[in-house]
């Protein structure tokens, strides 16, 4: 028994074949087919069951014939470890007849390569066998009202790592999926259907749900469609209705899974452009320096955010770096950048309730929801304090702060709440510098002390209620 030891995110996999040599080559092949591979090799069935139990492969191959064991009993006793249930087993041979085909694939065998074409296309097989495996990752919905039929294909479906719900009629699938577009179901990946069910729904008619109610994509969404009927129209019926593919019955293991793999490559692909669009978009709006939204950002979503707050805690913040433009003449523009910095990861790190905005040059916007007044200006002060303990390239560097509360100002826009807080950011400047001061209407800003007891006071006092109104005046 030997090891080929490679980093801890590589692919295990276990080689058992009687052979010395053939072990050592097929080690040599798939360690140049599969990258980052760390193979393991024995002799026997009885040693690759011992080592089955200690870990899990991702992979594993065997020799038909070994000196304790058949290759595909082998394979059957793979199969009853639960964390080896859906694991690849390739079968290598070179007197695989019809027959033992049948039987393997029976017993578990996920392929065969036939060792006649010599080693070198086992280098290609292999490459391509961990290539199309990728795409055996999936969660699918299966439609079928018959339970012979669905106790047949979901064995076949799970025994190639895929996981599967079976619903038995088209109203419940549309249920699910129903659940799911509304943010409150599963994510499936390809739904399977049966074309003639039970029930009220054909499964065209979930079909056009799919598509024309719900408008799941054929790439969002694929469609697999099982039908026992050759009728030219039916198939046409079913791709104008919205199935990326169909497969007739009865069903052959080798022409499913083909379709299925091909469908699940398609919501890969799909799957992918939405996450690189959204990195795009994430892109878009990030500042580059400081790693925070920058103006487009406020632009795109500002109003919504604030839309979103109407009749809630939001507080609108303007932070300005004091001397800044000193700091630049004097020490140069790239520690000016690491101040940017600096303060970005600090907002980002240590402010995390916030959204922190980068509106230009020195100065940033910071959105705080969901904040009361009080916990409001204790946020404020700690934000003051920790730019003051911040010392980036050892140099001193403080900040200015303007505020408003938006529940003061209800019908304010966004853009009107920021000219508030600016204002209060410039009384804060004009006043030293490095310190805070609160909008309290369109003519007052006040530094923060007086803000906090006249916030303490209107939180203290009760507000008058009814009966308080009847009493005072039957008292009078």
């Amino acid at each position: 028994m030997s090891r080929e030891v490679a980093s801890s995110s590589s692919n295990h996999i276990l080689v058992v074949d009687r052979s010395a040599v053939s072990r050592e080559l097929v080690a040599r092949m798939l360690r140049a087919g599969i990258s980052g591979s760390e193979v393991v090799t024995c002799k026997t069935g009885a040693e690759a069951l011992g080592l089955i139990q200690q870990q899990h492969f991702d992979l594993i191959t065997t020799s038909l014939m070994l000196p304790d064991i058949d290759g595909l009993d082998l394979c059957l006793q793979i199969r009853q470890f639960k964390s080896h249930r859906y694991t690849p087993v390739v079968v290598i041979s070179g007197d695989a007849d019809t027959r033992l085909l049948k039987e393997g694939y029976a017993a578990g065998v996920t392929d065969y390569f036939d060792k006649s074409q010599g080693y070198h296309a086992f280098t290609k097989f292999i490459t391509e066998f961990d290539h199309r495996n990728q795409w055996l990752v999936g969660h699918i919905l299966y439609v079928e009202d018959s339970r012979t039929a669905a106790a047949i294909t979901i064995p076949i479906l799970e025994k190639h790592g895929l996981q599967v719900s079976h619903v038995t009629s088209a109203e419940e699938a549309y249920n699910l999926l129903s659940a799911t577009r509304q943010g409150r179901g599963e994510d499936y990946d390809l739904i399977v259907t049966d074309f003639y069910l039970e029930f009220d729904m054909t499964g065209g008619d979930l079909l056009h749900a799919i598509r024309a109610r719900m408008h799941y994509s054929r790439q969002e969404l694929p469609v697999l469609v099982i039908t026992g009927s050759d009728d030219i129209d039916t198939q046409v019926e079913l791709f104008h209705a919205g199935a990326n593919d169909f497969i007739g019955k009865p069903l052959i293991e080798e022409i499913l899974m083909a379709r299925i793999r091909s469908l699940l490559l398609i919501k890969h692909q799909y799957n992918t452009l939405q996450s690189q669009a959204k990195k795009m978009e994430q892109i878009s709006v990030t500042d580059t320096l400081t790693g925070v939204f920058n103006r487009r950002f406020l632009m795109d979503s500002g109003e919504p955010l604030r839309q979103d707050a109407y009749n809630q805690p939001l507080w609108v913040t303007i932070v300005d770096i004091d001397h800044f433009k000193q700091i630049n003449d004097t020490q140069g523009h790239l520690v000016g950048d690491h101040v940017l910095v600096g303060l970005g990861e600090l907002f980002l790190n240590k402010m995390s309730e916030a959204t922190p905005i980068r509106f230009g040059g020195e100065e940033f916007v910071l959105l705080f929801p969901q904040l009361q007044p009080k916990d409001a200006l204790i946020r404020l002060e700690q934000l003051r304090m920790a730019v003051e303990e911040l010392n980036p390239c050892e140099i001193p560097v403080t900040i200015s702060i303007g505020a408003v509360d938006a529940s003061r100002h209800p019908d304010k826009s966004l853009n009107e709440l920021i000219k508030l807080a600016d204002k209060a950011l410039y009384a804060a400047k004009e006043n030293g510098r490095n310190r805070i001061y609160i909008s309290m209407d369109e003519q007052r800003a006040l530094p923060i002390e007086e803000a906090a007891l006249i916030i303490t006071v209107e939180t203290a006092q009760p507000p008058t209620s009814t009966n308080d109104t009847k009493t005072v005046a039957n008292n009078s």
